[in-house]
């Protein structure tokens, strides 16, 4: 049998998946020893004692100034900015998408904007947001929002405009008006592909919070990493990085949940 139709059960695909991260945790274990060994007091690479002492130090220990523990209130703040962000941005595709898949007069409108907006680095116009909405929690929100919302706007376009020419024509002969074109065809259709582009950009989400937290923030993941990064405090900068991966591993697997769950038809497509 040739190896492009081989494909592994779930236990072998389990087990495959894990060998890389494997890897990476023992090399990264003997890099760490073996620069402990020449010098006990090496930052670089901490140890898992190190940073297991710096995740109960942080989260688990109140904060000697602030009485608060400091990771569990940096992740509350970075996952409220997160969820406002992608929400709204989510919102604006939903509409906007829906609008210039369906209307030719508003792709017409609105299409050339959408499309030149996607092409500016949001990281570019941070300090513009930051002078215009100032340094509070705004200017870290819209940062997600244009960061995300038009690449989701033009994907959800693109799905709308890939629906079967028929029942677009079906429905109209059926006497349906515009709204319901939108409401009863398209929207139902377009929903998990939403949710599908909205774990897309999860990724760049996550970026623009934390380098919005990192410049003007005195609270979230990315303002703690960027704060102790001075002292090289490794033991809690790496901690932090894998809750942060762990944070959207989860994220992104609800969403998967939620779409497999809202709508089975879609995805015993195959999606």
């Amino acid at each position: 049998m040739r190896l492009i139709n081989r494909y592994p059960g779930r236990a072998p695909a389990l087990l495959l998946g894990l060998i890389p991260f494997l890897l990476i945790v023992l090399i990264y274990g003997m890099a760490s020893q073996a620069r402990l060994a020449e010098n006990p007091n090496d930052k670089l690479l901490p140890g898992l004692e190190q940073m297991t002492g710096a995740v109960n130090r942080m989260a688990f220990q109140e904060d000697r100034r602030s009485g608060d523990y400091l990771m569990w209130q940096d992740t509350t703040a970075s996952l409220s900015r997160l969820a406002i962000g992608v929400g709204v941005a989510a919102s604006l595709a939903l509409v906007v998408g829906l609008l210039n898949g369906i209307l030719p007069m508003a792709r017409a409108g609105l299409a050339p904007l959408v499309s030149a907006l996607s092409m500016i680095p949001p990281l570019a116009i941070l300090p513009i947001l930051f002078i215009v909405f100032g340094l509070g929690e705004l200017s870290k929100v819209m940062l997600i929002v244009i960061g995300t919302a038009p690449i989701m706007m033009r994907d959800v376009a693109q799905r709308v405009r890939e629906l079967p020419v028929e029942q677009l024509i079906k429905i109209q002969t059926l006497g349906a008006n515009s709204w319901q074109v939108v409401t009863r065809m398209a929207l139902p259709q377009v929903l998990p592909r939403l949710i599908d582009a909205v774990r897309l950009s999860l990724g760049p989400a996550w970026l623009f919070l934390i380098a919005a937290e990192a410049i003007a923030s005195t609270e979230g993941l990315g303002y703690r990493i960027f704060l102790v990064r001075r002292y090289l405090a490794m033991d809690v900068i790496l901690p932090y990085v894998i809750w942060i991966t762990i944070l959207a591993i989860v994220i992104d697997q609800c969403l998967r949940f939620a779409n497999r769950r809202l709508f089975p038809w879609y995805n015993a497509g195959g999606h």
